[in-house]
């Protein structure tokens, strides 16, 4: 009879490698670059900077800054944009049951071409990201990498 011990064997698990400088560098500018799957999908961006972010969050805290600024910016510009153009146009909706709206229509039609240009507007700002970052500079988003930097950094 073969003795089979009692004592619960246990998978090693060792901890995470740390990332080389140059593949934070490659991971970092392809997080500033998921906002170009937004073009092609209209809603990727975000969740592929999302994927980076817990892939490597425990390997590159500079990864895990930038991924998170990423994901955070396109939340907040891309959705953001679309948000403001369905809610205003809802309420042109709603006023033009009472002919209100009927006149807010013309003043809809130019803040919705407007407000159309927040995505690029950010698409371009991430390009700017991953550029810069690929040239060795901290980039951080306009009143989101702060925010993001504190999160991360528990201050």
């Amino acid at each position: 009879m073969t003795n089979i011990s009692s004592q619960p064997t246990m998978a090693s698990s060792a901890p995470a490698q740390p990332l080389s400088p140059a593949d934070e560098r490659t991971w970092s500018v392809l997080a500033h670059l998921t906002v170009l799957l937004n073009l092609v999908t209209g809603f990727a961006g975000p969740i592929a900077a999302l994927v980076i972010y817990l892939i490597y969050k425990d390997r590159s805290r500079t990864v895990a800054y930038h991924a998170l600024q990423a994901m955070i910016f396109q939340l907040i510009w891309w959705y953001g944009g679309g948000l403001l153009i369905g809610g205003m146009w809802a309420v042109v909706g709603v006023l033009s049951a009472i002919l209100i709206g009927v006149i807010l229509i013309p003043i809809a039609i130019v803040m919705t071409l407007v407000l159309a240009l927040l995505p690029i507007g950010a698409v371009i700002y991430g390009v700017i990201g991953a550029i810069q970052v690929n040239q060795g500079s901290d980039f951080k988003y306009w009143l989101v990498g702060d925010w993001v930097r504190g999160t991360l950094t528990g201050r």
